[in-house]
């Protein structure tokens, strides 16, 4: 799966996850927070914000560790190649950087967070607007396998890969898929983007925060991870 030593690895997608999150965390706070100057900017705001997040998130990363920040990705590509050797090692480093990721958003915005009245849940993890388990988790799965499936075909285009190009190019299909496909339950698309945060904001001291609804916190689970296998072996079994 990775040439990348494991202390390598390690950094990479704790730093790369870390500032995913800090920085799609961050865009939820702006537009969500009544106290904040980029209040009510959007729905474009948010799929713009992400997509960006992905693409500084992805640079900064690259070199250390392929730039995976997200257990879907890892799954898809272990898939791909047959070596699941340092799955562990990637989904806990992810995990561990999406939770500081969201601790960082909380700092960044801690007035707007005190002066709060109302529920944050969704400034830190996904939600449906209709609850219906089995709708939410295919929305869940075939947004996953179009992010999966365009990371593994990069490298059938000669001179993508793993390159600056190829980064770019995931970020706007993180927007596309935001634009297109987030509606219904907000896209995670990545189980470490959605329970790290959760975590994250089950303990923390915020006014009138509401609760972390634990009830619909495996979809966005559980969804990515069938996605990253489904993309995984679709891409073994077409190309």
């Amino acid at each position: 799966m990775s040439a990348f030593s494991n202390g390598d690895i390690f950094v990479g997608e704790t730093l790369g996850t870390a500032a995913l999150i800090l920085l799609g965390g961050g865009v939820c706070a702006a537009v969500t927070l009544k106290k904040s100057k980029a209040f009510n900017a959007g729905w474009l705001a948010i799929t713009f914000g992400w997509g960006f997040a992905v693409l500084i998130a992805a640079y900064m990363s690259a070199p250390k560790s392929g730039a995976h920040l997200n257990p879907a990705v890892t799954i898809a590509l272990a898939v791909e190649s047959g070596d699941w050797s340092k799955v562990p090692l990637y989904i806990g480093s992810q995990l561990f950087g999406a939770i500081i990721g969201a601790t960082l958003v909380w700092v960044t915005y801690l007035g707007q967070f005190q002066a709060n009245e109302d529920p944050t849940l969704g400034i830190f993890s996904t939600g449906p607007e209709i609850r219906n388990p089995i709708q939410n988790l295919l929305t869940e799965i075939i947004g996953t396998m179009v992010l999966c499936l365009g990371i593994l075909t990069q490298g059938l285009n000669k001179g993508l890969g793993l390159s600056g190009t190829g980064i770019l190019i995931v970020a706007l299909t993180v927007v596309g898929i935001g634009l297109s496909l987030g509606g219904p339950t907000g896209y995670a698309i990545n189980p470490a983007r959605d329970l790290g945060p959760r975590i994250v904001h089950s303990l923390l001291p915020i006014p009138n925060k509401g609760g972390s609804d634990w009830s619909y916190a495996w979809i966005p689970v559980a969804g990515p991870l069938i996605g990253g296998l489904l993309a995984g072996g679709l891409y073994n079994l077409v190309f």
